[in-house]
């Protein structure tokens, strides 16, 4: 089960960089006026909720803390960041983003390799 919050957050990730980078390189959108590219963003954007929402409420249900959610969240965002950069931006993936990555996969490890009882919660 814990599988199907992952490819959700993936897919929902796709779309969420398109809406945030595509109209960089589109033809159409980079003479379009700004309002129009709001709009399509929004429009790129509503589909990347149709997965998050789901996405977060199974991996919740699976037993994966808002946090690990969070974190899984970066780190897939980055994966998909690296492929959309390359193959649509046609930008290069330089030592020092590699060298990023290993420290917030790092962050990832002491998130998920180590259960720790949640906090409680303190005040009104």
């Amino acid at each position: 089960m814990a599988i199907a919050p992952i490819l959700l957050l993936t897919i929902s990730n796709v779309f969420m960089t398109f809406a945030w980078y595509w109209h960089l390189t589109n033809r159409q959108l980079k003479a379009a006026p700004i309002w129009i590219v709001i709009l399509a963003s929004w429009g790129i954007a509503f589909f990347e909720y149709c997965f998050q929402v789901p996405g977060n409420r199974l991996g919740y249900r699976a037993g994966f803390s808002a946090s690990q959610l969070k974190i899984m969240q970066e780190v897939i965002t980055l994966v998909v960041f690296c492929v959309f950069a390359r193959i649509v931006m046609k930008e290069a993936i330089t030592w020092n983003y590699y060298v990023g990555f290993l420290f917030v996969l790092i962050g990832v490890y002491f998130v998920f390799g180590f259960k720790s009882p949640p906090l409680p919660l303190t005040g009104p």
